[in-house]
């Protein structure tokens, strides 16, 4: 049987959002013998898993949330390949999912790794080229909440220039709002000089101590 296409995108919405739920970080963290969302910056996704457990956990949750939004892209692109917007739709709610998951409470992550992934399964290579925006926009500026709220912009924008599909640049647009929202704390700590620099990747114990973040 034939599925109208509101059941199509319904069941999008549904596969995106219910993947982008499940927490590699929450579930690595409890694993570990901690709550992610108790801990360092109380943030469900893979900069925290940095802070508190490490470089080792802070790839593999970064992989693992990437993975989970192009699953949804893919996923449903396959499913319904004659819904033009099949895999956007799903990806961005893998996204939401993520940043407001159901089976934690809605307090998720902030959107970035799985931004990442619904890139990727848009394009390869505009994951790379938005790699490149995202490296520079971060060395000048030097934290990553500004490099996601931005990216969370000039993603849909990039989408929307490039091939005039104005519609699909709107649903990419739509988790935009809720991560610049999420990282409102992250801009009020860089004001009192708490939220933690690039750095942090390679200076780990001197950007913690000037954070003032408990190990």
């Amino acid at each position: 049987m034939e599925l109208s296409i509101p059941v199509q995108v319904l069941i999008c919405i549904l596969t995106g959002y219910i993947l982008g739920s499940i927490s590699p970080s929450y579930i690595i963290g409890k694993i570990k013998g901690f709550d992610v969302r108790e801990n360092g910056s109380k943030n469900a996704g893979a900069s925290n898993m940095l802070i508190i457990s490490g470089k080792f956990a802070f790839v593999a949750v970064a992989v693992l949330d990437i993975f989970k939004a192009w699953f949804s892209f893919r996923i449903c692109t396959k499913l319904f390949p004659e819904l033009e917007y099949a895999g956007i739709i799903a990806g961005v709610f893998c996204v939401i999912g993520h940043m407001f998951p159901l089976f934690l409470h809605f307090r998720g992550g902030k959107g970035f790794a799985c931004l990442a992934g619904l890139c990727l399964g848009y394009n390869p290579r505009v994951l790379l080229l938005m790699f490149f925006v995202a490296l520079g926009i971060a060395f000048i500026t030097n934290y990553v909440c500004i490099v996601t709220s931005s990216m969370a912009v000039i993603f849909p924008i990039y989408y929307g220039v490039t091939t005039r599909l104005w519609l699909g640049a709107a649903i990419l647009a739509i988790p935009a709002i809720p991560i610049i929202l999420k990282h409102m704390e992250n801009f009020r700590r860089i004001k009192t000089g708490q939220e933690l620099h690039m750095s942090y990747l390679w200076k780990k114990d001197k950007e913690l101590q000037r954070a003032g973040y408990e190990r």
